[in-house]
């Protein structure tokens, strides 16, 4: 599938304090808590701004972005470089990236049968993780 290149973006200090801050991390977390670790470092960034670069970032596919059964979104700076799709344990937030080119093409298929180009989409599956299920269950510690 085609997708548009990002289009260029300004690079601000809040901007760098922003992607220092999702590289100190590995797990999904949440614009308020994002902007409550960058004040804890000193850096002065409004929530707002936070949120506007979050959501550019997540647009231009430099961060992953999910949203959860509450509608809350969830943000991190992600390792895999390609496309792919997130397993997200809905009680812990633990996360498993999935590869699915199943998805990829009947995306492809649906997109081409209704004449569409530059197709993109998110695939997003939530569910309890082991240890939540066991913990739920009442076999965790």
């Amino acid at each position: 599938m085609s997708v548009q290149p990002a289009p260029a973006r300004r690079v601000t200090k809040q901007r760098l304090a922003l992607e220092a801050e999702l590289a100190r991390h590995d797990d999904f977390r949440t614009a308020q808590q994002i902007h409550a670790c960058l004040s804890d470092h000193g850096d002065s960034v409004s929530l707002a701004t936070v949120y506007r670069l979050l959501q550019q970032m997540a647009d231009d596919s430099e961060i992953d972005a999910v949203r959860l059964d509450d509608g809350e979104g969830v943000f991190r700076r992600c390792a895999v470089e390609q496309h792919h799709h997130h397993l997200v344990c809905r009680s812990c937030g633990a996360t498993e990236e999935v590869e699915a080119p199943e998805v990829e093409a009947w995306a492809s298929r649906v997109a081409e049968r209704f004449g569409f180009t530059q197709v993109g989409h998110t695939v997003e599956l939530s569910g309890l993780c082991a240890a939540c299920s066991a913990k739920q269950a009442g076999l965790g510690d």
